[in-house]
């Protein structure tokens, strides 16, 4: 029976990627912006920016969490990074539609007026993170995608009968020689490691 087996801990298994990013590693700051990236922008969209203001607006979350990521690993002792991203974007998206709304009060007169009230009004904002199943599954992708090559092609493979085409763990385990409860520790190591690598804390 073949044992799978396990690669040696790098240094971006045994840190996770907010620690890097925390440490002011590039390679951390390029994957982290990647993989939220995407989603603050359609969050900022669904705040009611446009295009332009969202892309501004997602540069001024990342400035903000480049300040504040130690916070949040400090004081953060359940939840998600994600949901703590959310909190930002929104706090981002209000300022920037209070400010919309004071360009229009400073320039004066009923034509300003009219187009104050087109500007949406910040309590429009969701209260609740805005991330539907595609947005969701598009983020889980670009975190698998990070972490492949932390995992032995064999063990990868089993993961994606396991977890992706949705086999059962009885069957991937006759297919690749092994016991059904290593196809399971393999999936639960696989999606605990792509849980950290997502900012999940507790």
């Amino acid at each position: 029976m073949t044992v799978v087996s396990q690669n040696a801990d790098s240094h971006a298994t045994r840190t996770s990627l907010l620690g890097r990013a925390r440490e002011r590693d590039p390679l951390a700051w390029s994957e982290l912006v990647d993989l939220y990236g995407p989603l603050i922008a359609h969050w900022c969209g669904r705040c009611g920016l446009d295009p332009h203001a969202a892309a501004d607006c997602t540069q001024e979350v990342f400035a903000a969490v480049a300040r504040s990521i130690g916070k949040f690993e400090t004081k953060h002792t359940s939840g998600s990074f994600r949901g703590w991203l959310w909190t930002i974007t929104s706090n981002k998206a209000k300022d920037r539609h209070r400010a919309d709304a004071r360009h229009v009060r400073a320039d004066g007169g009923s034509t300003a007026f009219r187009t104050l009230s087109d500007i949406p009004d910040p309590v429009t904002i969701p209260d609740e993170e805005p991330t539907g199943d595609d947005q969701l599954d598009e983020l889980l992708a670009r975190g698998l995608k990070q972490i492949r090559h932390e995992f032995a092609d064999k063990t990868w493979r089993i993961f994606e009968r396991a977890v992706i085409d949705e086999i059962p763990s009885a069957t991937v385990a006759e297919e690749f020689d092994i016991t059904a409860a290593t196809v399971r520790q393999t999936r639960s190591r696989i999606l605990r490691r792509l849980r950290q690598h997502l900012g999940q804390v507790g």
